[in-house]
């Protein structure tokens, strides 16, 4: 079983966005897993970094993101959460938005990560 999962609860949209004629979208995503880390690649075309929030609380992952879209009223919300075990190191994590790709690293915890043992013989 995946250590990151994903939510499949309705993005909560703030209040601020209400009057505002969103359209609120969860991003493709990719996760990735490899021996120190997690990765969490997802696409927001048209979102610039200032315009992301990234955030890691009580277990949970949630990524949100805004693009406006023609008027100054329209706007394309991306929106998603992940469940997140506890095998993260979470005073690590980092996150990065290039050509409309928000990656982020979320770093696993010295004891989950594999360790070779030698053999003596």
């Amino acid at each position: 079983m995946s250590i990151l999962m994903h939510r499949l609860n309705a993005p909560q949209v703030p209040e601020d966005e209400a009057a505002e004629r969103a359209v609120t979208v969860n991003p493709r995503v990719d996760v990735l897993e490899t021996e120190n880390e997690f990765l969490v690649l997802a696409d927001m075309p048209g979102v610039k970094p200032e315009d992301v929030d990234v955030r890691f609380e009580k277990g949970e992952l949630s990524v949100h993101g805004r693009r406006p879209v023609g008027r100054e009223d329209e706007s394309t919300v991306y929106h998603r959460t992940f469940a997140v075990a506890d095998v993260v190191a979470a005073d690590k994590i980092t996150a990065e938005l290039k050509t409309g790709v928000l990656t982020i690293r979320l770093p696993k915890v010295e004891a989950v990560k594999p360790k070779r043992i030698a053999v003596s013989g």
